[in-house]
């Protein structure tokens, strides 16, 4: 196995996050796997559009079983999807996702690529993706990752043939992977890509069909597979102890946010791949038939491969390190090749391997999490030999600053060298953050400015330091990025990515503020310091016609990462209106306008997200009751906070505090996105919900899928869901009851209230429901048919039962003014 899966695997089973931590050097046989790797030049590529469309039996068996340089190319990050364990949404959890999607690969062995293309949410035909993703630009990031990665093989995971039978996403990647697979070649197109990588065709394209795609297991049973090329992937791996499947498990379950979680099995699996276009292998078992997977197939290689022949055949599983003088020899050799790509790629996988057999342990930790531009590191250097191979360290280069420190010093065998020295950081340095959102793009796109960034899956480091390493006559650089890590009292050693942030972010608490009656209202923003001993002011920038006070308000922090609170009074303007508000603080007379956004969970990287420290401020004609609201939280969502915005008192309910002498208090009881789903204990407090609504009270359901409810009587009256939804956001809406309290009271909807709406209107609507409850408006994406189940109201004894499949989850916290006067309505129903 490759060295990183053993550990990553080992990780997984301690539900520990090591993301940035230097893992214990791999045994004998994951340094043979490895070695074995350096032997095998065959690539293939997998391409989907989203995080978790990807097949991990297929790249585990690729990475681990043929020792295949296995990549997967998601389109997207996955922003448009739902989070089932925490609030963030759109770009935060693309963030999130992306990491899991990094997690992943870690477990299965493959290499993770993006494309730009924002995920913008649900899409029912490839023609509506391509023209918000921008066609074209999204196709080249295609060819570019198929020049830079140079496959022999790709694999669709989906059918280019069968446009609306499935997500648009789906289809659109597989469209677009079928084109490139010619373009790639074509030095005519996209030149300027010719700067960074060079023309490359591809020998063959499959895609990875299965009994999912002839809706059942019975039809693919007796679907014609002369054109299908079957894989026998349920592999043991005796070295590790593990199935490809139980490792494609594993893998599988670190989407987390997505639900994934799946369990292992074990014995015999098979995958399988229809041929689409390119060189046909006669052997259909042999994917890489005809394709030269030695060194032969690099000019300068033969020489190369005999020595890696040598090294796998006389390997010593008592001691690696025996390998090593001839694994220098082929290091040497490798630097003399002029074909870069195989140059580069199998430097960096013969330097892991030449680590690993020397218990080579080499580690640039920061005495501090974080650092500002223009400021200066401390930093600790280790650096041990574990072999009874001579080595020496001649230099230390760090970055980004390229200093060089002259520091011969003999490593001797197990004696651990230690010692401090400072890293000055330059004051353009940038922050650190995700490439991808460093610049506003749009709805369908990602900005990336620096063409040698598109395709990469992760934040770029910056800071980082080389140590020059010398085996006999060869000098070998090995880079590691700068950490930071401490010791906790329960976890034991904690690695931490280092991150550069400003001197000063800023953050306005209320993401949303409603001004429903025109009176002044108290906004209160956090301060908060990325170095010592930092003054300033803040102050709050709104257009004309908002008035601010005080202008500013002084802050003074001694310590790096301590915050402060200040509040200012804003009294809105006379009309309605939506404006951005930004918070701006001035350190010597620089101004400093960036929020932060910390991003941490147990299975990723801890993440940090720079944006800009803005606002929405809305002058509502908003009409709101004085119902006291019992909010019963699902997978995670906002909504809480905008209520509370909008005047309700709001208080969250653990499943345990459901009972009738706790309901009384409340005069509306809601559920969060997918509560029942996600709440198991629903199942047994239904009744007593049911009984707060007979009694006169007001309940109201959102969203929840099809899958794993944890009470079939949801609803008073029976009612089923489906997998309806309109993603359309500017979709006509039509009133199917135009007398319904809902639409009439306290607030009077109309059209415009349905204007400005984000990314859908919404999803899983109820498509049957029992004649008690009565549905209040209608729509439908274009050339379909319509949709009634948005918002269902039922007379349920002396109350009322609202379901809605409205995002409210997604147009509250976004600041859209027509969402809040509809769930105004709905909650003074009774009213």
């Amino acid at each position: 196995m490759p060295n990183r899966l053993f550990w990553a695997i080992l990780v997984c089973l301690l539900a520990f996050n090591s993301s940035f931590s230097q893992p214990p050097k791999p045994n004998s046989a994951e340094i043979f796997a490895d070695v074995q790797k350096l032997n095998f030049l065959g690539s293939v590529l997998y391409i989907a559009a989203h995080p978790d469309d990807e097949n991990t039996r297929l790249i585990s068996w690729f990475a681990n079983e043929k020792k295949a340089r296995t990549g997967y190319l998601s389109l997207t990050r996955g922003d448009g999807g739902q989070n089932l364990i925490g609030p963030e949404l759109r770009e935060l959890l693309g963030v999130i996702r992306t990491q899991e999607l990094i997690e992943a690969r870690k477990i299965d062995a493959g290499e993770q690529f993006f494309s730009r293309a924002n995920d913008f949410g649900y899409s029912k035909n490839p023609e509506e993706t391509l023209k918000i993703w921008n066609k074209d630009a999204v196709l080249s990031d295609v060819v570019y990752l198929i020049r830079k990665f140079r496959p022999d093989v790709i694999i669709n995971r989906f059918d280019h043939r069968t446009p609306g039978s499935t997500h648009g996403h789906h289809t659109s990647s597989a469209m677009l992977s079928v084109e490139a697979f010619d373009l790639a070649a074509n030095p005519k197109i996209y030149p300027n890509q010719l700067k960074l990588a060079q023309i490359w065709q591809p020998k063959r394209l499959y895609m990875n069909t299965s009994w999912w795609f002839y809706g059942s297991k019975e039809k693919f049973d007796k679907a014609d597979k002369t054109n299908m090329t079957q894989l026998e992937t349920g592999v043991y791996y005796k070295s590790l102890g593990k199935s490809n499947q139980e490792i494609a498990a594993l893998s599988r379950s670190s989407h987390k946010s997505q639900g994934f979680g799946n369990t292992g099995v074990r014995g015999e699996d098979s995958e399988f791949l229809e041929f689409l276009k390119g060189d046909r292998p006669k052997q259909k078992t042999d994917i890489f038939e005809g394709i030269d997977t030695s060194w032969n197939r690099v000019k300068g290689g033969k020489a190369i491969g005999e020595i890696l022949a040598k090294v796998e055949k006389d390997f010593d599983f008592r001691d690696p390190s025996k390998s090593i003088p001839d694994l220098a020899s082929a290091y040497d050799l490798i630097q003399k090749l002029d074909d870069e790509y195989w140059k580069n790629l199998k430097s960096e996988e013969i330097k892991n391997v030449i680590a690993a057999c020397a218990g080579l342990y080499l580690e640039a930790v920061s005495a501090d999490a974080e650092a500002t531009p223009n400021s200066s590191v401390k930093l600790k250097i280790e650096a041990i030999n574990r072999s009874q191979i001579p080595m020496q360290l001649n230099s230390i280069t760090s970055f980004p600053s390229s200093m060089s420190t002259m520091q011969v010093t003999e490593l001797k065998a197990n004696e651990d060298k230690t010692f401090d020295t400072a890293l000055e950081l330059p004051s353009d340095l940038s922050y650190t953050e995700p490439y991808w959102l460093s610049q506003k793009g749009t709805v369908g796109m990602y900005r990336v400015d620096d063409p040698k960034l598109i395709g990469n899956p992760d934040i770029t480091r910056q800071v980082k330091v080389t140590f020059h390493i010398g085996i006999g006559n060869t000098t070998i650089p090995f880079e590691r990025t700068v950490v930071y890590k401490y010791n906790d009292d329960v976890k034991g050693e904690v690695y931490e990515p280092f991150d550069i942030v400003p001197a000063v972010t800023t953050s306005i608490l209320d993401k949303v503020a409603i001004f429903g009656d025109g009176k002044p209202k108290k906004i209160s923003v956090k301060v908060t310091s990325g170095k010592n001993n930092v003054s300033g002011n803040v102050a709050l920038e709104a257009p004309k016609g908002w008035k601010i006070s005080p202008v500013s308000n002084a802050f003074n922090l001694a310590r790096k990462a301590e915050s402060t609170v200040v509040t200012f009074e804003v009294t809105p303007s006379v009309n309605a209106e939506e404006v951005r508000v930004k918070s701006i603080a001035t350190v010597d007379s620089q101004k400093l306008d960036k929020e932060r956004t910390a991003i941490s969970y147990p299975h990723i990287s801890k993440q940090q997200v720079i944006k800009d420290a803005e606002a929405k401020f809305i002058r509502l004609d908003i009409k709101t009751g004085k119902e006291k609201i019992a909010y019963i939280m699902g997978a995670g969502d906002e909504v809480p906070n905008s209520l509370r915005q909008m005047g309700y008192d709001v208080v969250i309910l653990s499943p345990s505090e459901i009972n009738a002498e706790r309901l009384k208090d409340f005069d509306v009881a809601m559920t969060g996105i997918r509560a029942y789903n996600v709440v198991k204990e629903l199942e047994f407090k239904q009744a007593a919900l049911l009984d707060f609504v007979k009694s006169g009270k007001t309940m109201i359901v959102q969203y929840n899928t099809l899958d794993d409810l944890t009470s079939k009587e949801m609803a008073p009256f029976p009612l089923k869901l489906s997998r309806d939804r309109v993603t359309e956001e500017d979709s006509e809406v039509r009133f199917l009851d135009p007398k319904s309290p809902i639409l009439n009271y306290p607030n009077k909807i109309t059209k415009t209230d349905f204007e400005g709406w984000t990314q859908e209107r919404g999803l899983y609507y109820p498509n049957t429901w029992d004649k008690a409850f009565s549905p209040v408006i209608s729509s439908n994406d274009k050339g379909e048919a319509a949709k009634d189940g948005a918002i269902l109201v039922a007379k349920y004894g002396n109350g009322h039962y609202i379901y809605t499949g409205l995002s409210f989850f997604r147009e509250l916290p976004e600041g859209v003014s027509g969402a809040f006067r509809l769930m105004a309505n709905m909650i003074s129903i009774n009213n």
